[in-house]
């Protein structure tokens, strides 16, 4: 995948992550790299800007095998934007399918 594509959706995905539960980075970023490849590292700036803005907030948590762990927890504000980039996500991506679909190629061309 094309590295652009995932920069322009990884808050979103961490956020729709955020709407199960409280998780800390490494398991956020565990559960992501299941579904897009992601580089380690990657994620921590999009944590650190979206609790700078506000979208999540954090705590330690005592760890039975380390140091404490950070965990992440979506705010209310966090939530509503959430719902803006999702809403945002998916009129984006229907207008590229149908762009793509009136070129003559389908969702599931590997050309």
């Amino acid at each position: 995948m094309h590295i652009q594509f995932k920069k322009g959706v990884l808050e979103l995905c961490v956020l729709s992550q955020l709407v199960k539960g409280d998780r800390y980075g490494y398991e956020l970023a565990s559960d992501l790299a299941r579904t897009i490849k992601i580089a380690d590292g990657t994620l921590y700036p999009v944590l650190r800007r979206l609790k700078s803005d506000g979208y999540v907030s954090t705590y330690l948590e005592e760890s039975s095998g380390g140091p404490p762990r950070k965990y992440y927890r979506l705010t209310p504000a966090g939530d509503g934007f959430r719902r803006e980039l999702h809403a945002e996500w998916y009129t984006f991506v229907t207008g590229v399918n149908r762009i793509i679909i009136e070129a003559g190629g389908k969702s599931d061309d590997k050309k």
